[in-house]
């Protein structure tokens, strides 16, 4: 199926429904239902074909096939490794996540704190799996993936060396759903080794289908402990780390015990009285399982001493399972970063809990047509999809005391990890926001050009333009309409991106797209209108019948544009010539007379005063992103997703159309309004057709 089609199919299962929790997209389109009652009927045991036990499974460099890494691994089921295999023992808890030979505790704190939120482990790990009843060696598991939920269906069949699990386990030994979402998780990334560092927050989004929010604990607010414990209460997921200044960092162990360029998960915030003077406290989780904090208000330390025993018995304090205790204050000091993922999500900078009103757009960027790179491009930068938000309710109760709309912007790039496995990198990227002009406001059905956003400065825009998946923000704004444009950094990259806006008050968000028409007049010409120099010339050229066939057109046209200094051609290909007869040929006989030629002579002269405006450099092509406006002033108004069709099919290597592709294009754009207007007889925008009609619509 082509991209387009995919396309398509892709919008049209959107409109039904799929993709949302409830109805989860199969992985790879394999039915986990379908799977296990055939694997039971047979008496077999699953085993993927779409991510075999096989090295390329494992990884491409560091874990690819002929590592040391990799050598003697073998791939064993639960029930190869232990006598009684369980799903999960008594509840998933944070005790069964023990990080293996993977640079992957970033995903391991976000699974921690998965487990603190029963309702939210349920809707990644479905209940009624087991290794007794209807076991068939076939698991699944729902996450969420660049703006819709996939059900992964994985096999049971885990890499081991020396009989005991590579990768993630529990420290109970016998208890596998941990490693088995974390096999699902490698699936949707391509391998294992895909998942080797991150941040917590991909994690925290991946299982959750939330945005998450950074703050730098140098420069913490000073509500922050406040909005720690009510995103706990919300059941958020939160995550700490303490940066390195170089590699020879990573994972180093501080003199009191914490570790370096490593993922923590946030499981508590509480106030406790050491001799009756309240203490800020936050519980800290680290996924190793081990390596815990000694200073003030670890294990056993003596502050404990001033704790009345009721506050003590609450908190747990003293267990040996990588999860520990710290003041607050010297959280700050110790840690860099929090992160936090917003489940409902709810306002976080607000002592009102609310829900926040939620909006979700895919887009593309593609080289030629919709890659305009940031401002710093003015000649393309227009060319970038945009959206539309307006705001028009402020904030109850502002934390700040200042009225305003406010909303988060996450603009997120897909596939990075798969992606590495061929040597890519992932785009920079990031957003501007502009105001709307007075003049375009309440409309949508616009493309803003350079006349509207070259002339004004952004009124606010993300931190940074930055390679990583997401880049997110806070921002606070007066009613009024904006326009969202995402970019890369640099032109002409391409991807594929996921916008969300995440507004504290219900806001009006949408894709800024024009409406598709064109000019599709009769022109009122008669043989009596043709100037008789012109018809002179004609009947000269045409001959004794009078008419001009598809060759004599292209020797005609030929001729003239190649005598024409200020337009720079090759000549008209057959194709273009074919494609003129169809569209101008009336009485059906393939040829064009006198009035038919003369109707495209004015046509083609148009087309050249039109092509000349655009050709800035009197190079003989136009550039791609010239397209859209020239279109325009040939009289039809297309989308992005149209463009992107005559981009891929009319321009050259360095995404550039010579006169001769303009004019096919626009012959044949005439040629297809000129159907679809014949067969919408009721005027409705939609047509229906036969596979006949389909066949000699596409043929022609």
């Amino acid at each position: 199926m082509s991209s387009r089609a995919l396309h398509l199919a892709w919008r049209k299962n959107r409109e039904e429904g799929l993709g949302s929790n409830d109805k989860a997209v199969p992985f790879n389109k394999q039915d986990f239902q379908a799977l296990r009652d055939q694997c039971l009927e047979r008496g077999v045991l699953f085993c993927d074909p779409t991510f075999p036990a096989e090295p390329d499974s494992l990884g491409y460099n560091e874990l690819g096939r002929y590592s040391s890494k990799t050598r003697g691994v073998e791939w064993k089921r639960p029930k190869e490794l232990c006598s009684n295999p369980q799903f999960i023992v008594g509840g998933a808890t944070r005790t069964d996540i023990c990080q293996g030979a993977l640079g992957d505790c970033w995903l391991l704190a976000a699974i921690a704190s998965l487990t603190l939120n029963k309702d939210i482990l349920a809707r990644v790990v479905p209940p009624g799996q087991s290794f007794e009843e209807n076991y068939a060696g076939i698991f699944h598991f729902q996450l969420w993936q660049y703006g819709e939920w996939v059900d992964v269906v994985i096999d049971d069949r885990l890499p081991t060396r020396d009989g005991k699990l590579l990768f993630v386990h529990s420290a109970e030994g016998s208890e596998f759903w941990s490693a088995l979402l974390e096999k699902a998780y490698a699936k949707v990334n391509s391998s294992y080794e895909a998942l080797s560092g991150g941040c917590t927050t991909e994690g925290f989004e991946d299982f959750t289908g939330g945005i998450a929010e950074n703050y730098d604990l140098l420069r913490a607010p000073p509500h922050l402990f406040k909005i720690i414990q009510k995103a706990l209460y919300r059941g958020s997921l939160l995550g700490c780390s303490i940066d390195i200044t170089s590699v020879y960092e990573t994972e180093a162990v501080t003199r009191q015990k914490l570790v370096k360029g490593h993922a923590y998960s946030i499981t508590g915030a509480e106030v406790v009285h050491l001799y009756g003077s309240p203490v800020e406290l936050v519980r800290i989780r680290n996924p190793w399982g081990e390596v815990e904090w000694t200073g003030p208000w670890s294990d056993d330390s003596r502050e404990w001493d001033g704790v009345r025993p009721e506050e003590k018995s609450k908190l747990d304090y003293c267990a040996e399972d990588g999860e520990f205790w710290m003041a607050y204050a010297d959280f700050l000091k110790q840690f860099s970063k929090l992160e936090i993922c917003n489940l409902t999500p709810d306002t976080l900078t607000s002592d009102e809990v609310g829900r926040w009103s939620y909006y979700q757009f895919e887009g593309n960027w593609r080289v030629g047509s919709t890659a305009g790179g940031c401002r710093n491009h003015p000649a393309t930068f227009c060319s970038n999809p945009q959206f539309a938000i307006k705001l028009e309710d402020v904030d109850d109760d502002p934390h700040d005391g200042e009225d305003g709309c406010t909303f988060l912007v996450g603009l997120m790039q897909k596939d990075g990890r798969k992606e590495r496995r061929f040597g890519r990198d992932l785009n920079t990227i990031g957003f501007a926001i502009y105001q709307v002009p007075d003049e375009y406001k309440g409309c949508t059905n616009i493309h803003l050009g350079p006349d509207v956003l070259l002339r004004q400065r952004a009124i606010a825009m993300s931190h940074t333009f930055i390679n990583l998946r997401e880049v997110c923000d806070r921002f606070k704004l007066p009613p009024g309409e904006y326009v969202i444009i995402p970019s890369t950094f640099e032109a002409h990259r391409k991807g594929s991106f996921v916008l969300r806006v995440f507004s504290e008050k219900h806001a009006h968000t949408s894709p800024m797209e024009e409406d598709v028409t064109g000019k599709v007049e009769e022109a009122d010409v008669g043989e009596k209108d043709v100037d008789p120099h012109f018809k002179h010339l004609f009947m000269r050229i045409a001959g004794n019948d009078s008419e001009i066939s598809v060759h004599e057109l292209q020797q005609i046209l030929n001729r003239v544009v190649t005598h024409r200094s200020d337009i720079k051609t090759d000549g008209f290909s057959m194709e273009t010539c074919r494609h003129i007869i169809s569209l101008m040929d009336t009485d059906g006989n393939a040829k064009l007379g006198l009035v038919e030629f003369h109707i495209l002579w004015m046509k083609i002269q148009n087309y050249m005063d039109i092509f000349k405006k655009h050709d800035s450099d009197n190079s003989g092509t136009m550039s791609t992103h010239e397209v859209r406006t020239a279109l325009t002033e040939a009289g039809f108004q297309l989308n992005s997703i149209v463009l992107e069709v005559i981009v891929s099919h009319y321009a050259n290597q360095e995404y550039a159309i010579d006169f001769d592709g303009f004019v096919t294009c626009l012959i044949r754009l005439e040629l297809l309004f000129r159907m679809f207007k014949t067969l919408d007889k009721n005027d409705t925008g939609k047509i229906q057709l036969d596979i006949v009609q389909w066949l000699c619509l596409a043929l022609h």
